[in-house]
């Protein structure tokens, strides 16, 4: 079913003055699958806007929908392999690190994130901000709970990223599920962020925001790393997905290539 460009426009702004959500410079490919897949049989989506704005309810359970939560534990190995050996030595030399998980979905990777710092000696140290814009997958995060097909991939993808102890030592098998240890999220405050709209919360050492902006066009994009620019302190550290790159962004030359591979970037300027 073709989503009509009129219909479409009426939906995004609907969404945005009811309930603060931005998609309107979402990816066009992208946002038009999702709006496909939530048309399904329904005639339209004036029909499904005139549901969501009379119950907030049905939004909460479509706004997953219309989001991105692909992701799984130490995703592109190789990734956290050269956070170990080319930023942790740098964040060793600090007392205390923040470190954000921008768009971190379900929590896949927060979790790999904070098995490499507590591998590293990095934990006790460091307020890790776990933030989406979905409240489902945030709540999803702070369980910590995964099928079985989760810590295969877990397994296979954390001894590639440099792992040092046995995989089972960070999670427990139960009932068909596995729940990683409830000790990793000590240092972690989950909160709803959405990176089209709201600002700065605090000065980060390292931001995480991988396969996030391959669903945003160039113009929000590039919002978006200007948004982790003013977040990031001076000498502070991004990583961002396979397919994502500064390069052709506002911030480019503030910052310099850790991996330009594995795309991490370090912000210039003086420590603090």
């Amino acid at each position: 079913m073709r989503v009509d460009p009129v219909e479409k426009h009426l939906f995004l702004e609907g969404i945005l003055m009811k309930y603060g959500y931005d998609f309107r410079q979402y990816s066009e490919a992208s946002l038009n699958r999702r709006l496909t897949s939530i048309l399904g049989d329904k005639r339209s989506l004036l029909g499904v806007l005139d549901e969501i704005l009379s119950d907030s309810t049905k939004f909460q359970k479509l706004l997953p929908r219309l989001t991105v939560n692909t992701t799984e534990p130490f995703r592109d190995p190789r990734f956290y392999r050269s956070i170990r050996e080319h930023v942790v030595p740098v964040l060793k030399t600090y007392p205390l690190l923040n470190v954000w998980s921008a768009g971190c979905s379900t929590g896949e990777e927060l979790y790999s994130l904070l098995i490499l710092f507590k591998e590293e000696g990095l934990f006790d140290r460091t307020t890790f901000f776990a933030t989406d814009i979905s409240p489902e997958a945030l709540s999803k995060a702070k369980l910590g709970i995964y099928s079985h097909e989760v810590v295969q991939q877990f397994t296979r993808n954390y001894t590639e990223a440099g792992g040092t102890r046995a995989p089972s030592e960070y999670y427990t098998a139960e009932y068909g599920s596995v729940c990683f240890d409830s000790r990793l999220r000590e240092n972690v405050v989950f909160s709803d962020h959405n990176l089209v709209v709201d600002d700065v919360f605090t000065e980060m050492n390292l931001i995480l925001c991988r396969n996030v902006l391959i669903y945003f066009n160039r113009n929000l994009q590039n919002k978006v790393l200007e948004l982790f620019d003013r977040s990031l302190a001076a000498k502070g550290f991004l990583g961002l997905g396979s397919r994502e790159s500064i390069r052709f962004s506002s911030i480019y030359n503030k910052f310099e290539d850790v991996d330009k591979a594995q795309r991490i970037y370090r912000k210039l300027g003086s420590s603090q």
